[in-house]
Parts: structure tokens; sequence; C-alpha cells
């Protein structure tokens, strides 16, 4: 039996290393021509090095370039594709025409995005017979559709998302952004969408009576989450999962990508069980998330499934950082650490992870602590006015020079409240 897809995002070469272990793919953008320009996305010397480092993990990459694409733009794109071709992408995600048509000219599988709202099997096979070797369908599509366009292709693959944020339009084809912005550089159609829908409005009619919604986030979907329906997507025979996030850190691809991997398994080996799906929804819960929804999988989306307090992270637990390596020895595998807000102990699971010029991340179990040459089970709490150096035990290479920093995954807060800055949003986002 063919065993289903796991398809996890990326934002640079760390989430593929967080979500190694767990995904059987995974989904990224370049530098432009997809539909997260905000997200870190490739250079051009990093998508090679991507691409061998899902290779040499037996783990297939696929490119994104799934925006709407305008004529001054045709040459980028073709050389985009080919390119994509030469470094060895297993396909390409797009949406656009003239991206099938230099697809199949520079001979890449290519998959039609989301973008294309596919919602029926006349549509589908469409795309089929043009060469289409999956269809990621319309969010909008119930499991209901989705079986009866699987069962009425013959070649091509179906995938679907499971988790992730939720477009309140249809299937992210929305002008929302580019008509309060006022500017084609905030269209979500070309990747530059800022949210305005996750914000609090009035709604004021033509005769100047508003519609009274207390002030809530009346447009602002929870995220999906699939977790608990996996047997019947399984059995729909669906051929790939996709996780969104290529605006999501690479702890949250870890362990997003982790739950859905042990769902997964736990079908085939029919372990799957009602007591473990409450565990992962906890665990999900965690992680970055607006609250959770079905979205259209069953029935269509009510206001039960907006989340109208919040406009971001419901989760109170933070990845902490806790010191930086000062020094680190290749012979030895040891590193020095400045430990600045907070404590370390032997057993202890941090994680290590690079800055952003780094590309450093890794799990690290504390077996050892030496503090001015003697050992210890423990430390003290350091803060920003009582710093000290350490030496612990390291499985892997990283930076010096505080290149490289250690965190911990905590509901506890390390930083006074005195400390924290509130969150800034770019002045040019919102000229409404």
């Amino acid at each position: 039996m063919k065993k289903v897809e796991l398809l996890a995002p990326a934002k640079n070469i760390k989430a593929i290393k967080a979500g190694l272990k767990y995904a059987d793919s995974f989904y990224f953008g370049a530098k432009s021509f997809n539909m997260r320009m905000q997200a870190d996305n490739f250079s051009e010397n990093d998508l090679p090095k991507a691409v061998k480092l899902c290779h040499d993990n037996g783990l297939k990459a696929y490119i994104t370039t799934n925006i709407l694409i305008y004529e001054d733009e045709l040459k980028s794109l073709f050389q985009i594709l080919e390119n994509a071709k030469s470094i060895g992408f297993d396909g390409a995600i797009i949406h656009d025409i003239a991206a099938i048509q230099y697809a199949k000219e520079v001979d890449i599988p290519f998959h039609i995005s989301t973008q294309a709202n596919i919602s029926n099997s006349v549509a589908a096979k469409f795309y089929e017979e043009l060469g289409a070797s999956r269809l990621i369908l319309a969010r909008e599509c119930s499991l209901k559709q989705i079986t009866e366009i699987k069962n009425n292709l013959s070649k091509a693959e179906i995938e679907v998302f499971v988790h992730g944020a939720m477009c309140t339009s249809i299937s992210g084809r929305c002008y929302f952004s580019l008509d309060v912005c006022q500017s084609q550089e905030y269209s979500a159609n070309r990747g530059r969408c800022v949210q305005p829908c996750r914000r609090q409005w009035r709604v004021i009619d033509e005769e100047n009576n508003e519609y009274i919604y207390d002030g809530e986030r009346f447009l602002n979907s929870r995220d999906l989450c699939m977790i608990e329906f996996i047997p019947q997507l399984i059995e729909a025979k669906i051929d790939a999962f996709k996780i969104e996030g290529r605006m999501r850190s690479p702890h949250y691809v870890e362990i997003i990508s982790k739950i859905y991997r042990e769902a997964i398994e736990d079908y085939y080996n029919g372990n799957f069980s009602k007591k473990m799906v409450g565990k992962w929804i906890y665990e999900l819960k965690k992680e970055y998330n607006r609250g959770f929804t079905h979205g259209f999988y069953f029935d269509k989306p009510t206001e039960k499934d907006q989340q109208h307090k919040s406009p971001t992270n419901l989760s109170h637990w933070r990845l902490i950082q806790i010191g930086s390596i000062k020094n680190y020895s290749k012979s030895s595998k040891n590193g020095t650490i400045l430990l600045d807000n907070g404590y370390l102990k032997i057993g202890m699971d941090v994680l290590i992870q690079g800055g952003s010029t780094s590309n450093t991340y890794f799990h690290q179990k504390i077996r050892y602590i030496k503090i001015n040459g003697k050992n210890v089970k423990s430390t003290e709490k350091a803060t920003k006015n009582k710093k000290f150096e350490l030496e612990i035990n390291l499985d892997e290479p990283v930076n010096s020079n505080l290149i490289d920093n250690l965190y911990i995954f905590t509901e506890k807060t390390y930083i006074s409240r005195k400390d924290k800055k509130p969150r800034k949003f770019k002045s040019d986002y919102y000229k409404f």
C-alpha cells in the first residue's frame, strides 16, 4: 500500500533540517514568484543546497512559483523553472498558464496550486490532460467532493491542506489587501498579503447604518487542523497532506510535522486512537495557532470557525533564548556558552539554532556542565545583569562568536515584563 506523502513548508534551510525526520517532502520558494514573498525564501545560492539536503535524506523538493505572472516577468519565470530543473527539483507548484507552458518546455513535473481553485472533476481532468502530475485542490472542497474528484482522475495525484492558516477569501484569491493598501505591492495574488482580515473592522452601509460586531475580528479565520480525521483522509485515497506555514519558524515545522507523522504512522500500524488525538491536539496547541477549525471538509464554516478575539498566536508557549555559543572545539566537541537568561541542568533538552547568517538547527541533550573547571549538575539562573560562562557537550558542529544560540521551549517567562517590547508593524503596511 502506497503511503500518503507528508509535505512540509520551509522558509529557510533551518526549517528543512527541523523537519527532516518527519516529512516526506518540502516545498519552498525562491526570492521571487511565490505566494509567500514576506517569508525568508531561498537565495539562488541556497536553492541547490536545500534540494541536496532533501535528496540526501530521501526526501522530495518542490519549488513554488504560483503567483500571477505579468508580461515583463516571463523571461525571469522561464529562467527560474529552467534553473529548478537543472538543480534537480522534483516538481514545481504553479498556477499561471504561462508557468504551465514553461514547465512543460523545460520538462519539469508540475503541480497545480490551490490558487487555481480546482473544485470539481471537470476542472481537475482539464489540468490532468494538460500534463499536471498533481492537483492541489481548493480549500473550499468538502471531503465528499475531494473523494469524487479523486475517483474521476486516471493519473494525477491529489493534494490537500491538513494544517495551518486559512484565508477568508476563496483559496487565497483575495483583493482585500491590495484594495486597502491601494497598491499591487500588497496583493495577495502576488504573495504580499498584509492580512487585513485579521484586524478589527466596523461595517457601515451607504445609508450610514452600522452592523454591530462589538469590535470583533469577524473576518479572522481560525487555523485548519485535521489531525483527528487522518484515517478518513487516507481512506479517501488522497495522495499528499500539506502543512501550511512557509512564514513559520523551523520549530513550528518540526513539531507540526512530527505530530502529523505520528498520526499517519499510527493509522497504518492500526494504533490510531481518540486518546492519542487528544494528546496530539494538546501538543499542536503549544505551537503558533489562532484556534482550530475543520474548514470546509464537513460543512461550510460559520462564525464559530472565526477567531474573534486575537489576530495572532493563542499559545502561551515560546522559544526563549537562554544563551549563546561563544567558542566551539571540534576536537573535544565541547562548547563555551554565555548564559544570560535562565539556567541549565543535566538531562535538559535545548535547541541549538543559528541566527540569520547560520543554518544550524539541532536538539542537544545536556550530558555534562562545567563551570570554572568543575563539573556541576545544574547552574544558577542567569540574567542580563548576571551573565556567566560554562562548558557543555555539543553533538554537532556549531558557529562560535555568539552566532548560534541556545533556546528552550517553555510557557515560563525568563525575561521580565519591563524588558519586553511591543510588536512593531511596518509603517507602510497599513496606509488606510
